[in-house]
C-alpha cells in the first residue's frame, strides 16, 4: 500500500468502521487509503466488541485506523461487569503504550427526547454517571476523547470535562445552541462537520460560527445521507467534499482549508 501521505490531505475524524459489513471493510479501507486521498480515519467504537474491532483494523493498517475505544450512549447502559470489563480493556491498551482515543461516548439525546415525546420515562442518571467514567478515564490518561452530546446535552458534557480537566474534547457532528457554542470555543474544544454540511441549513451556519482552527470533519459511516448523496453509500472519501464546503462557507481558498483541518486532527489525535 502506498503510503505517502503527501498525497492524502483529508482525514475522517469520526467513522464507525465495525457497522459495515465485514465484507465491506477491507475493500473500503483500501479504496480510502489508495484512491480517495484520505491520510487516516478515526475509527470509534459502540461497545466492547466494537472496540476489539477496530483494535484489529488498526493493527492491519497502522498509522491509518486509529480506534477510539467507549461505549456509544444510544443503546441500553452496559451492566457494571460489563463496564468492569470495557475499563480493564482500555486500560490494558494504555498500559501497553498503544496510541487511541476515549469514544464514541455522551448522552442520548435523541433516545431521551423520543421517549419524552411518546411520553414515557427516561431516567438519564445512569448515562451521567457513565459518561463520568469516560470524562475521567480520558483526563487520567490525558486522551482525547470523542463526544455524542448535542443541544443542552453539550453542556451536560462541558460540565463534566470542566469539573475533570479533560482537555482534548472533540464533540462530533455538533448541533447546539450561540451560548454553548460560545462555550466550547472559550474552552478550545473541537467539532466535526459531516456530509450534510453540503445541505442542512442549522450545520451550515454552524461552520460560519466556529473556528476553523477547532474544526475536523467526518461522515460518521455507515449513517447515510441526503441532498447530493441520497441512495450512496457513505465513505470516508466523501469528506473531500466536507472541506470544500467549509471552505466555501469561511471564504478561504480550498487548498488553505483542507491543510488546516488535515493539520487540526493530526495535532488533536496526534496522527502521523
Amino acid at each position: 500500500m502506498n503510503r505517502d501521505n503527501r498525497q492524502r490531505r483529508w482525514i475522517d475524524a469520526h467513522v464507525h468502521l465495525d457497522l459495515y459489513e465485514e465484507p465491506e471493510r477491507l475493500p473500503l479501507l483500501r479504496q480510502t487509503f489508495e484512491e480517495d486521498g484520505i491520510s487516516s480515519v478515526v475509527a470509534v467504537s459502540m461497545h466492547l466488541a466494537s472496540c476489539k474491532t477496530n483494535y484489529e483494523l488498526s493493527r492491519r493498517f497502522p498509522g491509518l485506523v486509529h480506534p477510539a475505544y467507549g461505549f456509544h450512549p444510544e443503546q441500553e447502559p452496559p451492566s457494571e461487569s460489563e463496564l468492569e470489563a470495557l475499563i480493564g480493556w482500555i486500560g490494558a491498551r494504555a498500559s501497553a503504550g498503544e496510541a487511541f482515543a476515549i469514544g464514541e461516548v455522551g448522552l442520548p439525546y435523541y433516545t431521551r427526547t423520543e421517549a419524552a415525546a411518546a411520553g414515557k420515562p427516561f431516567d438519564e442518571a445512569p448515562y451521567l454517571a457513565l459518561l463520568e467514567r469516560f470524562v475521567r478515564l480520558a483526563a487520567e490518561l490525558d486522551l482525547p476523547i470523542v463526544l455524542h452530546a448535542v443541544y443542552e446535552d453539550a453542556d451536560k458534557a462541558c460540565e463534566l470535562l470542566e469539573r475533570h480537566g479533560a482537555r482534548r474534547a472533540h464533540f462530533h457532528w455538533f448541533k447546539g445552541s450561540e451560548r454553548t457554542v460560545r462555550r466550547l470555543i472559550a474552552n478550545g474544544y473541537f467539532v466535526s462537520v459531516t456530509p450534510d454540511v453540503l445541505y442542512e441549513a442549522e450545520i451550515r451556519e454552524l461552520v460560519r460560527r466556529y473556528p476553523l482552527e477547532l474544526t475536523m470533519t467526518e461522515t460518521d459511516g455507515p449513517w447515510p445521507f441526503e441532498g447530493p448523496f441520497a441512495g450512496l453509500p457513505t465513505v470516508p472519501g466523501m469528506v473531500r467534499g466536507v472541506a470544500e464546503a467549509i471552505a466555501e462557507l469561511k471564504g478561504v481558498p480550498v487548498p488553505e482549508t483542507e491543510s488546516r483541518l488535515l493539520d487540526n486532527a493530526r495535532t488533536f489525535y496526534g496522527l502521523r
